[in-house]
């Protein structure tokens, strides 16, 4: 079997990182502004950038910022900015959506990130950050989803440019001994948890693989009890004080690995085609899904 699509969209994220952060100052006025009430929505992998951006933002003092699965937006809520993120820009609740706030203007101002400008979401927003050069062939996503999280968090001043280095690592970690295991739990904290969503959902797609998440605080709330020899814990970010110790007491392998969360997930993301290489299985074109959600 060839190697797949995905696997060098996945190589070429430091290269795709390097360019958003380059761009980000050019999309200064279109990215969420300091005290400005902000939501941000998506479905399935965007969503969950969504949910690790809200966090980060409002850790930086920039304020309210809510996420939200497109299709579960809050009718009569009210917003300075809605920034919706959508690879393809046809996602049917993110157009329905756009849609009806464009009616309601629940939000002022309306931005997408998106891969394909020209498409019904851009076409229905304010400000368009179109993201090209990080758009894939693969079903999966990757490098598109990291890319527009990566420019949202250059655009909260963060020096985003020692990431790039970081991703570049993540590409070199092994992996070969966790591709053994029969099923693994990832956990992260604060921005991270939204990646260990992601990351899950990841190792499903690519590897149909049997994988689940939690916030790492909550992890020992009941999920724990499925923890046993054979099976990964794996953190994304720093744990819990006494987390490793406890899952290790399990017989459970616990895995981290000194890195950002977000170049940590470069490293979920190979794992989860290395699984699905494993199986036997196209990681490009994972069973039941297409590159976009268009629903009649």
């Amino acid at each position: 079997m060839s190697e797949p699509l995905v696997a060098a969209e996945i190589a070429s994220q430091p290269a795709s990182w390097e360019e958003a952060a380059r761009q980000a100052g050019g999309w200064a006025s279109a990215l969420p502004q300091p005290g400005e009430r902000v939501a941000v929505v998506g479905c399935g992998t965007s969503w969950f950038m969504a949910m690790s951006y809200a966090v980060a933002r409002e850790q930086a003092g920039h304020g309210v910022t809510d996420a939200f699965a497109a299709s579960e937006f809050p009718a009569g809520r009210s917003y300075d900015r809605l920034v919706a993120i959508t690879r393809s820009g046809t996602t049917t609740e993110v157009v329905e959506l756009l849609t009806e706030l464009r009616r309601t203007r629940q939000a002022a101002r309306l931005v997408v990130i998106t891969a394909v400008a020209g498409t019904p979401a851009p076409d229905l927003a304010d400000d368009v950050i179109a993201l090209a050069f990080a758009d894939e062939r693969s079903v999966v996503q990757t490098r598109f989803a990291t890319s527009a999280l990566l420019l949202l968090r250059t655009g909260l001043g963060e020096d985003t440019g020692a990431l790039v280095g970081q991703a570049e690592l993540a590409l070199e970690v092994p992996i070969d001994d966790l591709l053994d295991a029969e099923q693994v739990t990832f956990i992260g904290r604060g921005p991270a948890v939204g990646l260990a969503y992601e990351a899950a959902l990841k190792t499903r797609e690519a590897a149909q693989f049997w994988a689940e998440s939690y916030p790492s605080m909550d992890y020992r709330h009941g999920p724990i009890s499925i923890a046993q020899p054979g099976r990964l814990v794996w953190s994304l970010g720093a744990e819990p004080e006494g987390l490793e110790e406890q899952v290790a007491a399990t017989g459970a392998r616990f895995v981290r690995h000194e890195l950002d969360p977000l170049a940590g997930l470069i490293v979920v993301q190979r794992f989860a085609v290395g699984l699905a290489a494993r199986r036997g299985l196209d990681a490009d074109n994972p069973r039941s899904l297409t590159r976009s959600v268009i629903l009649a």
